[in-house]
């Protein structure tokens, strides 16, 4: 019954307008190679700047570069337009997952701050 429910609710984020934007953004900025490179690249820099900073270290290079592309996204109207939906989905998704947490009482810590 649990699973049944998941996947009613992945087919309703599915449905979603925020899902659907997504997608639609997502497919109108890869078009583009170098605009995909570039979201390509602002992921991983993301990701290793999350990871310098729950380690504990400051990677100041990583930060300047992560920067430096996020500036050149926000002039690409595709690539703002995909970044701005891809934030609003996970928006959606993070408030699901903290319902649920709340619902069966987990810690979720660093989420709360």
């Amino acid at each position: 019954m649990v699973y049944d429910k998941a996947n009613e609710l992945a087919k309703l984020l599915k449905e979603s307008d925020e899902f659907r934007e997504y997608k639609t953004t997502k497919e109108k900025a890869f078009e583009n190679d170098t605009t995909a490179s570039l979201i390509k690249e602002y992921h991983k820099l993301q990701l290793a700047a999350q990871a310098a900073m729950v380690s504990g270290k400051k990677d100041d290079e990583t930060m300047q570069r992560l920067q430096k592309i996020g500036e050149l996204l926000q002039l690409n109207q595709d690539a703002s337009a995909f970044l701005f939906a891809e934030y609003r989905l996970n928006r959606v998704v993070s408030d699901i997952y903290k319902i649920i947490a709340e619902a069966i009482d987990v810690d979720l810590g660093a989420l709360e701050e």
